[in-house]
């Protein structure tokens, strides 16, 4: 099936075109930001980044620079106020942090947001890993975003609910328990049944988050790397939906809503027992743990492993839009932000794991203990979880598939409204409604 673009995405690309020759900003005439020439500059980041302090050490060292930060609940949510002030060709931040996801719509839109190379680029390139700096190059060259983090994935687990099961719960009796590096998909559904068995209770949150990483893990996902949607017709897709389909309609999940838990309270009170963790997870579980009242006790623990093997979901770019009346300034401060000391205190602040090679071997080297994952040295974990990741091709509608043509279908499973050729058909009628025909 082949991509057909979205006419939202070509009228942002217009209007935005616009925008740019209305103001017609250039970076060659700004004025460096001082005591004498103050500036100040917006950002918009989302969920846990955990610059807070950052910005602040980021005034004091630049002296006439001032940070004025929003912070949007989740990456969804900031993907729409993205494109809706694209299309009003006005309103976005100096800086912007951009999700993975949503990195394919914006790569449409590339032209109207600054080349990162005119900007001193090309000098600190080899501070990533290679092909996180090339996630964020458009096909002209042009760097439109210095990547954050990555989302190598782990397993996180919570050990007293494992005893209570009769399972192994100490990290590398649980690795081995779901076949280490030969770890599969088959397996985990295979335990989660046994665990099913023993305690009545769920062995996932959700079918969404499962779903997620299973498909990342795909040589190819949503979208073949030339661009073409990769859904109907894909019997690979098909056979792993199929499988937690199965696994749903055994009881193994929660029935969760993504991104709320009860509050957190789901992590506390035995609701299910693994998750699904890219790095930047782990701190989304600790604000829930908090919000629950739960702490160091609540048993949760994270393993060297992962079914199916390496796989990555999510982590973001810092990017500048061409309405910024301060791109030099902007560019030095997402350069700032991303380099490999503020990645290190940034992994420390939103427990995430860093895409740039030095902060990688900081974290490692320190392999400090999490106090909140039972002391896990979750830096190690990710290092070690991070390799054979091969970043995948998003395409422009990716996110879009994720949470609106599958989201629906995933909740018809969890709720036990569909079985799993319905919910597949369910997904192919959203697909057409939304992508193909939009």
């Amino acid at each position: 099936m082949k991509f057909v673009r979205r006419h939202t995405v070509t009228a942002i690309a217009g209007v935005a075109a616009m925008a740019l020759m209305a103001t017609g900003c250039s970076s060659s005439s700004e004025q460096a930001a001082s005591a004498d020439n103050p500036v100040e500059l917006t950002v918009t980041t989302f969920g846990t980044f955990g610059y807070d302090d950052l910005y602040a050490e980021y005034e004091e060292a630049n002296p006439g620079v001032k940070v004025k930060a929003t912070n949007i609940d989740r990456g969804s949510n900031a993907r729409t106020d993205a494109f809706t002030k694209l299309a009003a060709g006005s309103g976005l931040s100096d800086v912007v942090a951009i999700e993975e996801g949503w990195l394919g719509s914006i790569m449409e839109v590339s032209d109207q947001f600054v080349d990162l190379n005119e900007h001193g680029a090309a000098d600190i390139k080899d501070n990533w890993v290679d092909w996180k700096f090339k996630q964020g190059t458009d096909p002209d060259g042009r760097v439109i975003g210095y990547g954050t983090d990555i989302g190598p994935q782990g397993l996180c687990y919570n050990g007293k609910l494992f005893e209570a099961a009769g399972m192994p719960s100490d990290r590398e009796s649980v690795a081995e328990l779901f076949g280490g590096g030969d770890a599969t998909w088959e397996t985990y559904f295979k335990l989660g049944e046994q665990y099913k068995a023993a305690t009545g209770k769920a062995w996932y949150d959700q079918s969404g988050f499962v779903w997620n990483s299973m498909v990342n893990q795909m040589e190819e996902g949503y979208y073949t790397k030339d661009g073409e949607l990769n859904i109907e017709g894909n019997p690979e897709m098909k056979d792993k939906f199929e499988m937690l389909a199965a696994g749903t309609a055994a009881g193994l999940s929660a029935n969760q809503t993504q991104w709320d838990w009860g509050n957190g309270k789901a992590f506390v009170d035995g609701s299910f027992a693994t998750f699904v963790c890219p790095g930047w997870m782990l701190g989304t579980i600790k604000g829930q743990l908090e919000s629950a009242g739960g702490g160091t006790e609540s048993g949760w623990d994270f393993a060297d492993v992962f079914p199916g093997g390496a796989s990555n979901w999510g982590g973001a770019f810092l990017s500048v839009p061409t309405t910024s009346e301060h791109p030099a300034e902007a560019a030095k401060l997402a350069a700032w932000l991303t380099a490999p000391e503020q990645q290190v205190k940034q992994s420390a602040a939103a427990n995430n794991f860093p895409s740039t090679l030095k902060a990688q071997e900081k974290l490692v080297a320190d392999a400090t203990p999490n106090v909140v994952f039972n002391d896990a040295p979750t830096g190690v974990i990710l290092a070690n979880r991070a390799k054979g990741v091969v970043a995948q091709f998003k395409g422009p509608d990716d996110s879009v598939i994720q949470e609106n043509v599958f989201g629906p279908a995933l909740k018809m499973l969890d709720a036990g409204t569909a079985d799993a050729d319905k919910a597949w058909s369910e997904a192919l009628t959203l697909l057409n409604d939304l992508v193909v025909n939009n």
